[in-house]
């Protein structure tokens, strides 16, 4: 099976999980984008529901499929978020933000009584090692990829900016050894405004695998 099949068969089943009544949050990527069709289809057959939405293009989607989506700055909390990850290590620490929309992502997922991390068997790694997405406020720019740098991060800037009309890098710290140390020197540099690092708001993994289903809990 491709790896785009086995997306869609961890939305399939992570969308299984969303009840009637519920706000939903839907992440942004090509395997949220999967999300967002399955649930579209539950949607079609009955389930009624509302959505938020973590970037412009995932709102475009789910509109264009028929979905109702609340303005999140009108909504205190969100019952699940479903969202893909780039990386996710055993103890469900991940690395988002390849399609530049971490820090939305990540402010919906704290205002989530649960999120559901859904990937292919590719995503699973023993030690996250991905370059960590950032968001950068354009005042800030030499600064904080001096002080990326200084940290063993050196960030090479991406062309398009996010949502919020910030700039966008991948800082390349090789093998992370220590997620929260290194979460925690990233939030506090002045200027960056979100990072990639998703270390406590997973609450569960749903990861297909050659066609195969495997769920798992933050224990």
């Amino acid at each position: 099976m491709t790896s785009d099949t086995d997306k869609r068969a961890a939305a399939i089943a992570a969308v299984g999980e969303i009840q009637p009544g519920m706000l939903v949050g839907l992440g942004t990527g090509s395997t949220a984008a999967h999300a967002v069709a399955a649930l579209a289809d539950r949607v079609r057959a009955g389930l009624r529901i509302t959505a938020v939405v973590t970037s412009k293009a995932t709102e475009a989607l789910a509109q264009s499929h028929g979905l109702t989506v609340l303005p999140f700055d009108d909504v205190p909390q969100v019952d699940l978020t479903i969202d893909g990850v780039d990386q996710i290590d055993p103890a469900l620490r991940a690395i988002k933000g390849g399609g530049g929309a971490m820090l939305r992502e990540k402010i919906v997922a704290a205002a989530s009584t649960r999120m559901i991390a859904i990937a292919d068997g590719s995503k699973r790694v023993a030690q996250l090692d991905r370059a960590i997405p950032v968001e950068i406020l354009p005042f800030a720019r030499a600064f904080v990829l001096r002080r990326l740098a200084d940290l063993g991060g050196p960030a090479v800037l991406r062309a398009t900016r996010s949502d919020q009309h910030n700039l966008l890098a991948d800082a390349a710290f090789g093998p992370i050894a220590d997620p929260a140390a290194l979460a925690a020197e990233l939030s506090a540099i002045p200027g960056l405004l979100g990072h990639g690092l998703f270390l406590d708001e997973i609450d569960a993994t749903c990861i297909a695998d050659d066609g195969g289903i495997v769920w798992q809990k933050r224990s």
